[in-house]
């Protein structure tokens, strides 16, 4: 493909996406296909000639039944992952460029743009000084480096020498009971195994017991054990709960561990100086894990990992063959140091260009908005019988359930299931069902760039004609 070829078939893609954007309101939310279905329409072997852009642009048509519309203003699942326009043309720019960032010398525009803007974040979060950021992909990603840098950390280097297996005693890592799925995931991939993981008790509000994890610690202790990490939640993905990061900080001082403070979606909401008494003691991190992809507004992929001592994190992670070696050594930042990749994409630019297409006003003002429309349904939710709230609502996702007054458990959890998969069936907005304590309930996530009150107000309408509906199997 020739510049000039990509100019014309370029413009017609952004017309594509513009279109698609622009009609996405009138879209059903959630994917419309059964298992298989896009397969089946596609040849099992490989083309073996080239064909026409203009058929590959009918068939990347066939896909849109099987495409969930995470930016349509009626998709309340899951957690918001917004991908505003400027971040989508930062992203077309990024891949235009093809920078390869595997050392300063490797793209200096990379590298120097990813420590702006890491660093404007940081300012815009109130975080102290003292944080380094770094881009990772997830959130994931981000836990498992923490807990591979609070390995060597608390080992002085084990990796150096006979790693886990040659520890004399077996290192511990604690989380509450309704830590994000990557929470377990990371310590297996990190070797600490399934047993040294302990998932601390929560209180009415979700949010983990100190005085449990205390007992833990001295049990593990008392046992031959070395807890090693604490991961703490800024907003669990359930119920957007919030541990007391300022107890759990002071007990990891006093045994010496690790804290990583996993804040993925509501750290967002730290932008607004309102909000941060809610993370109170984040000072005292080792790290935090902040995805600027969900409710800030960047494009997927954009995780933000800052850690306060970053010295820890480089000789963890450090990597360094002489065909990398350059004569800035020592004087820049070599990312290839700071993640598990060798190389990273130009992801800075994505969030380069949404602060300054935005500002911090601009995304301060939509944050609020988000918030007052989970206030708004919040009341509802309050103040009509029947409704339940089963969880604080310190962000913007609230957890409901409706509950007819003559159901036993098991039949209030197949009546919400079934009132919810009518709503996602539907088209007319997307819903999440999701355990809580054992029982099932329904997660409201609002902060869709687009999603406005009249939104949320049709979707209370829509819940509360299928949640009447109660229809049970006997």
């Amino acid at each position: 493909m020739t510049p000039e070829e990509f100019k014309r078939l370029g413009y017609q893609l952004i017309d594509f996406i513009a279109e698609y954007r622009a009609g996405l309101e009138a879209k059903p939310v959630m994917a419309q296909v059964q298992p298989g279905a896009i397969k089946a329409m596609f040849s099992p072997t490989p083309p073996e000639q080239p064909v026409g852009f203009e058929e590959v642009r009918q068939d990347l048509m066939a896909l849109f039944p099987g495409l969930t519309h995470w930016q349509s203003p009626n998709f309340f699942a899951w957690f918001p992952s917004n991908a505003p326009l400027s971040s989508v043309l930062a992203d077309l720019v990024a891949t235009g460029l093809g920078q390869t960032g595997i050392t300063w010398q490797a793209s200096p525009a990379l590298t120097e743009l990813e420590e702006v803007t890491t660093d404007w974040l940081r300012q815009m979060l109130g975080l102290p000084e003292y944080f380094q950021g770094v881009i990772q992909d997830t959130a994931s990603s981000g836990t498992l480096v923490a807990l591979l840098t609070a390995r060597e950390w608390a080992t002085g280097q084990s990796q150096d020498r006979g790693g886990l297996q040659a520890e004399p005693q077996p290192l511990t890592v604690y989380a509450s009971d309704q830590a994000h799925s990557s929470v377990p995931k990371a310590v297996l991939l990190a070797g600490f195994g399934r047993e040294n993981l302990r998932l601390i008790g929560t209180d009415d509000n979700h949010a983990m017991c100190p005085d449990q994890l205390e007992a833990a610690l001295k049990r593990d202790l008392a046992e031959g054990r070395k807890p090693c990490a604490v991961v703490a939640a800024v907003g669990t993905t359930n119920t957007t709960a919030i541990d007391p990061l300022r107890e759990i900080a002071k007990l990891c001082q006093r045994y010496g561990l690790w804290l990583h403070v996993d804040a993925a979606m509501a750290g967002s909401a730290m932008i607004l100086p309102e909000c941060r008494h809610l993370w109170d003691g984040i000072e005292q991190a080792d790290s935090i894990a902040i995805n600027p992809h969900k409710w800030l507004g960047v494009a997927f992929d954009c995780s933000l990992y800052y850690v306060r001592e970053p010295e820890h994190l480089i000789r963890a992670m450090s990597t360094n063959p002489s065909y990398l070696h350059s004569a800035a050594d020592g004087q820049v930042k070599n990312y290839k140091d700071w993640g598990i990749p060798l190389g990273r994409r130009f992801r800075a630019l994505k969030l380069w260009f949404t602060l300054r297409d935005q500002g911090l006003q601009g995304l301060q003002a939509r944050l609020r908005r988000d918030i007052a429309n989970a206030r708004w349904l919040e009341a509802q939710v309050r103040q009509t019988p029947g409704w339940e709230l089963l969880a604080p609502v310190p962000f913007q996702t609230l957890c409901v359930r409706y509950n007819p007054g003559h159901l036993s458990p098991e039949q209030l959890d197949q009546h919400t299931q079934n009132w919810v998969a009518r709503i996602n069936r539907s088209g007319r907005a997307f819903l999440t069902p999701a355990l809580l304590k054992g029982r099932w309930m329904v997660r409201v996530s609002i902060g869709v760039e687009s999603t406005e009150r009249s939104h949320v107000e049709a979707l209370w309408h829509l819940m509360q004609q299928e949640a009447q509906k109660v229809e049970i199997e006997t």
